[in-house]
């Protein structure tokens, strides 16, 4: 067997075998949205951080982080961990720009006519995998007649 044929052969046998790995699928921003807030509800402050944009890790520290998700652990200690999306769209940023957003409710709300707290999670624009701000969303009140 000539030596060039072999070394073809293993090319080949090579790119059989990569292509049969299954590939690595990049999150999309609801699963960040989502790791993040469990992480947050989990009290794993430093996963978290990790999914911040670097604008905003760069203004805030770690313990100035740790107290702004300290309200958000609190009410997953009350509410429980369980999340679930309850909407997502666009919202108008500084100068008018769009921010994705993405909110999520507890599973435990799930029985009231509308959630007691919201948690909301926002992005930068569509291709962003990095969370541009983070906060809690006490639900609108129904009006009383």
């Amino acid at each position: 067997m000539r030596p060039w044929r072999l070394g073809g052969k293993l090319v080949v046998l090579a790119l059989l075998l990569l292509l049969s790995l299954p590939a690595t699928a990049q999150s999309s921003q609801i699963q960040v949205a989502r790791q993040f807030l469990i992480s947050v509800l989990r009290g794993d402050n430093s996963a978290a951080y990790k999914l911040l944009a670097p604008e905003v890790s760069s203004t805030i520290s770690k313990k100035q982080f740790r107290a702004a998700v300290r309200p958000l652990y609190e009410q997953g200690r009350e509410l429980g961990s369980p999340i679930a999306l309850y909407k997502l769209g666009l919202r108008l940023g500084e100068e008018a720009q769009p921010r994705y957003f993405y909110t999520f409710s507890f599973k435990s709300d799930t029985l009231q006519p509308m959630p007691r707290v919201m948690l909301d999670v926002t992005f930068r624009d569509t291709t962003a995998m990095r969370i541009l701000s983070f906060g809690m969303i006490p639900a609108p009140q129904s009006k009383r007649k």
